[in-house]
């Protein structure tokens, strides 16, 4: 059986004011959704396209619940998330 694998992403709007946690199996399409303001909702309602943070897993079921435990985490655990690795915050999508 072939699994699929998954990615977690947080994404902040142009003022670092705003976080998004999601989950998807194909990171470089999805951002470019959020990017061209295909996705309906939050994130085109607050402009929020800027990927911050990012872990890839094996598994896609993995991933939703890293997903999970990070949208349960408090705002400050998610800045301190993605300072860990993108203390800039600059926008990770040109390295993927």
């Amino acid at each position: 059986m072939l699994t699929k694998v998954g990615y977690v992403y947080l994404l902040m709007n142009r003022a670092n004011s705003v976080i998004y946690t999601g989950v998807t199996s194909d990171l470089q399409k999805r951002i470019y959704e959020h990017k061209q303001g295909l996705t309906k909702g939050f994130t085109s309602k607050y402009n929020v396209d800027k990927l911050v943070y990012y872990e890839t897993f094996d598994a896609i079921e993995s991933a939703i619940s890293r997903e999970k435990q990070i949208k349960g985490g408090s705002r400050k655990d998610k800045l301190k998330l993605i300072e860990s690795i993108n203390p800039e915050f600059r926008d990770l999508y040109e390295e993927l």
